[in-house]
């Protein structure tokens, strides 16, 4: 039978409509499908990065689930909300991993995960993102340099505000000739880390100051 050009427009557009309602359907299918997966190993990709700063002793909770979305602050460097993950121990508060970022590298932001201890130690301090100059900003990833393990041990008790800057403005951190920006714009993040654990470790770990 011959179609009129009235049927075969209508045939075309329902054809083009068919088409894309089954496209949408499989788009969505595999978004639905890989969504999960896609959102565990970033999961996964974090919890390997917070084992590399926090002891696995220092906890028995999951950290994962345990955690706290602070708001932005100047001491964290965040513009938007960004998470804390809180470790404890026999229910006890024993660190906590925050996300902090450095707005001030050579190469735009970089950004870091600093586990303090709850007495205000740094545990370790990690990486997470940064777009400094390959071969000599980068040195402050662990895989190219062991320089961000400086911060080890450290805290506000053990090294005075005046410390915590590279040698070359008279603080007390190595830094790799041609390349102090990157440095010195962790340095000041670290500080700030620790400066913004001081004095909202209660909010951190959901505790209440009593009061006479």
């Amino acid at each position: 039978m011959k179609l009129n050009p009235l049927q075969i427009s209508l045939r075309t557009a329902f054809v083009m409509l068919a088409f894309s309602a089954i496209m949408t359907a499989l788009l969505a299918f595999t978004f639905a499908m890989t969504r999960d997966l896609i959102a565990k190993s970033e999961e996964q990709e974090k919890l390997a990065l917070i084992e590399e700063v926090l002891p696995a002793s220092l906890s028995d909770n999951d950290l994962l689930k345990d955690s706290v979305t602070l708001a932005p602050d100047p001491l964290l460097g965040n513009t938007s909300p960004i998470t804390a993950y809180r470790a404890r121990l026999k229910g006890k508060p024993s660190a906590a991993v925050l996300e902090a970022i450095a707005p001030d590298g050579y190469g735009g932001k970089i950004s870091l995960l600093v586990a303090i201890l709850a007495d205000g130690e740094i545990s370790g301090v990690r990486v997470v993102s940064q777009n400094e100059t390959p071969g000599l900003g980068d040195y402050i990833e662990i895989a190219k340099s062991k320089w961000i393990t400086l911060f080890d041990r450290l805290s506000l008790q053990s090294v005075p505000d005046a410390g915590w800057h590279v040698k070359k403005d008279g603080g007390r951190f190595d830094y790799m000739t041609g390349a102090t920006v990157t440095p010195r714009a962790v340095v000041k993040a670290v500080h700030k880390a620790l400066l913004y654990f001081s004095k909202n470790r209660e909010t951190i770990f959901g505790e209440r100051k009593d009061h006479e």
